[in-house]
């Protein structure tokens, strides 16, 4: 979903894709007889990294007649940005970890899927573009953004006698107890930009979700019906958490160290995007850490979550590149790949890794990894009863650029750089020269 979007780095990031991509999508006969393909991936967090590495690793092993070699986008950079920069110089990987989708349909950057493939997933886990053409599928399970939450150190809880929140004032009440104990109630990142929505994405989620049936709030605010203003609410929570209640240095923290300060002690809970991903990290570093998971309520006790249509713009996913399908053997190698990623065999070796598999259509025969320690509660999200999905999928072609600059006054406001009423004021403007670019 949205776990590595920052400007920080871009040019490096760039040029190292770049680099790694000489020829375009693939070459025939670069390794003996057999076509190479690349693909391009964001990277982020630990148990996706390994994920990809071991579903590569065990393709080429089997694999008679392709090889695939990884282009991995290193963690904190724009990804959105990225894909422009490989767009202008005409270097396309042959696979495509896609943001922006619709652009690039529309550019025409993108190849149909053929149905030999999408034929290895549940209907309900893609869906055709206007053309009718399916263009990208998904890389995980289509559980929306539920993998957003908290993660936290239930043998603590147990200690103090503590209980998952019901509702937003229990929260408050809960880092309230945790805080009169003398101890640190939540850690968070911000070393990259992306990580500033595992905390901001909750709260403001019951603003969001009131926009669902009108198309979303970003949609509804491009059209002049809402605009920041709206969002007032949840921006002075987020400033409260972060003057009460956040360990000292987010500022400079890297996502994936805050699995070190969980389990060293050094907050009780902490934001995380990773899902099961999360607890797999955790239980590398410390098996014994009792780890738990829930989601911020709402004041209503609701847990909303955003679940968007799997084609939408802003719906990652798998795709093949156009420049791909210009060449016979590396359109057969790129099928050959995605046959191999939707396979039950390529399912159960995510789920080894602690990464939930996409829908597949044989998911009866996949094994899912309920070994890692807090994946019960993981699931037990899903099944909640004051669960509530929720749309708010922006139409706007300029909305990763705005997206990022939202994410970054955010992080300005919480740092005391600015305060609410500018970064609101700020915001709005920039979202005002978003919507005038797109036309």
């Amino acid at each position: 979903m949205t776990r590595r979007i920052a400007l920080v780095g871009v040019a490096a990031a760039v040029s190292a894709v770049a680099l790694a991509g000489c020829s375009s999508a693939g070459d025939a006969g670069a390794a003996g007889d057999k076509t190479t393909i690349r693909f391009l991936y964001a990277t982020g967090d630990d148990t996706w990294n390994n994920t990809v590495d071991a579903l590569v690793a065990d393709f080429n092993e089997q694999s008679d007649s392709t090889v695939v070699e990884l282009d991995p986008l290193p963690a904190g950079s724009d990804y959105a940005t990225a894909l422009k920069t490989v767009d202008a110089t005409g270097k396309w990987p042959a696979i495509v970890d896609m943001r922006d989708t619709l652009t690039y349909v529309n550019a025409g950057k993108l190849a149909p899927i053929p149905t030999e493939v999408t034929d290895l997933l549940q209907p309900e886990a893609f869906a055709a573009a206007a053309d009718g053409n399916v263009y990208t599928l998904p890389y995980s399970a289509l559980n929306g953004e539920i993998g957003i939450n908290i993660v936290y150190n239930k043998d603590y809880f147990e200690e103090h006698d503590l209980e998952v929140p019901a509702t937003y004032d229990e929260f408050i009440s809960l880092m309230e107890d945790i805080k009169a104990n003398g101890d640190v109630p939540l850690a968070t990142a911000a070393a990259e930009v992306w990580p500033a929505d595992q905390l901001w994405k909750p709260l403001a989620a019951p603003t969001f979700a009131e926009y669902g049936d009108q198309g979303g709030f970003w949609n509804v605010a491009a059209e002049g019906g809402a605009g920041i203003e709206d969002l007032r609410a949840p921006l002075e929570q987020l400033e409260y958490i972060t003057d009460n209640f956040l360990l000292q240095g987010w500022q400079s923290t890297a996502d994936a160290q805050t699995t070190t300060l969980l389990v060293n002690d050094q907050a009780v809970m902490a934001t995380s995007s990773a899902g099961l991903g999360r607890l797999m990290d955790i239980s590398k570093v410390d098996p014994d850490f009792n780890a738990g998971m829930f989601i911020i309520p709402a004041q209503d006790g609701k847990i909303y979550v955003l679940k968007n249509s799997p084609i939408g713009d802003t719906a990652g996913g798998l795709a093949i590149s156009s420049q791909a399908a210009e060449d016979e053997d590396v359109m057969a190698s790129s099928v050959e790949f995605l046959t191999y990623f939707y396979s039950v065999d390529a399912a159960n070796l995510m789920q080894e890794n602690g990464w939930l598999s996409p829908n597949i259509a044989k998911s009866d025969e996949v094994t899912q990894n309920d070994t890692i320690p807090g994946a019960a509660d993981y699931f037990a999200l899903l099944e909640n009863p004051n669960l509530v999905w929720y749309e708010n999928e922006p139409e706007l072609s300029t909305m990763s650029a705005f997206n990022t600059f939202f994410r970054q006054t955010r992080i300005e406001m919480q740092d005391k750089q600015t305060t609410i009423d500018q970064m609101i004021e700020k915001s709005q403007a920039e979202l005002d020269k978003q919507v005038a670019a797109a036309g």
